[in-house]
């Protein structure tokens, strides 16, 4: 196991070795060669990496937004007063192949990501579109007094997904994402440093330029005793030529894969949940 996760951390690097109006893009249904376009309006659907593509040599710069649980209502002003950010700019190398650093408040966290389009898909061809998204994390907010035997190593995480999405007609999009992620330091004992989880998701287009998405993350291997909960995901999507504006509610602060899927404190049946957004621009 220990190889297979040397392997996972050191894929990014291994796989190493353009439009200006993005609602033209949401209009169509084809491009050269028949491939379908589109299946999501965002990079995200709310949480889960989509299939979308950042166009080569284009730069998106992503700012994502939780605020704090609506449950604690005036007195926290509905969760505004308790906010986490983060700042990611994603940079097209080609349109199959993405680079991404980002930062989120979040135990200050640091994250690489690389995303490799495996397969498109295309009318009377390929019938879903594959992508692999793999990520390496770094939480900068451990503390060495507190943690007197703290490595450097311990700090690390990192992800591995499969995104598989079919755009079923030209309103509905789903998506499928067996995903395995590692944290090489666990808030609870009894949970194995590796985890797995499979994530669903869709959009259905409303409108010309709303969307409403879902998505939700099945955790295979959570600790009997952890008190984190699976992320489950509501939003709306607006674009308005070079912007995405995605608006949602989620059981999960947290914005990073590893910390979405493996952190997650809210109840939805509880009213604990967490208004937030994401803001897309391209350059």
């Amino acid at each position: 196991m220990k190889k297979l996760n040397i392997l996972f951390l050191l894929l990014p690097l291994f796989v190493l070795s353009q439009e200006d109006d993005l609602l033209k893009e949401i209009d169509d249904t084809t491009v050269s060669e028949n491939y379908e376009i589109a299946a999501f309006k965002g990079l995200k659907i709310v949480n889960f990496e989509s299939t979308k593509m950042v166009p080569q040599k284009q730069l998106y710069f992503v700012v994502s937004h939780r605020f704090g649980s609506i449950k604690t209502g005036i007195e926290d002003f509905f969760g505004l007063d308790q906010a986490v950010t983060r700042l990611n700019f994603i940079y097209g190398i080609t349109d199959g192949i993405n680079l991404g650093v980002s930062r989120s408040s979040f135990q200050r966290t640091y994250e690489s990501s690389l995303k490799l389009r495996l397969l498109r898909q295309k009318k009377g061809g390929i019938p879903f579109t594959v992508v692999l998204f793999n990520t390496v994390l770094l939480n900068t907010a451990l503390d060495e007094e507190q943690l007197p035997e703290l490595k450097f190593e311990n700090r690390l995480g990192y992800t591995t997904q499969v995104l598989i999405s079919k755009k079923l007609n030209p309103n509905l999009s789903l998506q499928i994402a067996p995903t395995y992620f590692h944290d090489n330091l666990v808030a609870i004992d009894e949970q194995e440093n590796s985890q797995y989880s499979i994530g669903i998701g869709g959009r259905h287009k409303l409108t010309k330029r709303w969307s409403i998405n879902m998505d939700y993350g099945l955790h295979l291997n959570r600790a009997s005793n952890s008190p984190f909960k699976n992320p489950f995901s509501i939003g709306f999507d607006l674009e308005t030529g070079g912007h995405v504006f995605q608006l949602h509610f989620t059981n999960a602060q947290p914005m990073n894969t590893n910390t979405f899927l493996g952190q997650a404190t809210g109840d939805w049946s509880d009213g604990d949940v967490f208004f937030g957004f994401n803001l897309s621009r391209v350059f």
